[in-house]
């Protein structure tokens, strides 16, 4: 009875292997992410916080720009946040 038990344990190798296809998985789809946007977008947001430096004083970090390639529906998004300051 023993000896079966011991064959059907789930051994430690399909738990790690289990594991490291998950994280793999998220690596590939981080890589994907970054690729879909494009090489302009880096630029872009430089030149929208030199835009918005001409009103108000703000840091290069209260800008993030963000491109969305929705493929199924055939629609590109590019969505910018702006931390403002507050009025004193």
């Amino acid at each position: 009875m023993g000896l079966l038990s011991y064959f059907r344990k789930e051994s430690p190798k399909k738990g790690s292997a289990k594991l490291a296809k998950d994280r793999l998985q998220i690596i590939v789809a981080h890589e994907h992410s970054s690729a879909a946007s494009p090489a302009y977008l880096p630029e872009l947001q430089c030149e929208i916080v030199a835009v918005i430096r001409k009103y108000m004083d703000i840091s290069s970090d209260d800008v993030k720009c963000e491109f969305i390639d929705k493929a199924e529906d055939g629609i590109s998004v590019l969505e910018v946040n702006v931390a403002l300051p507050r009025n004193k």
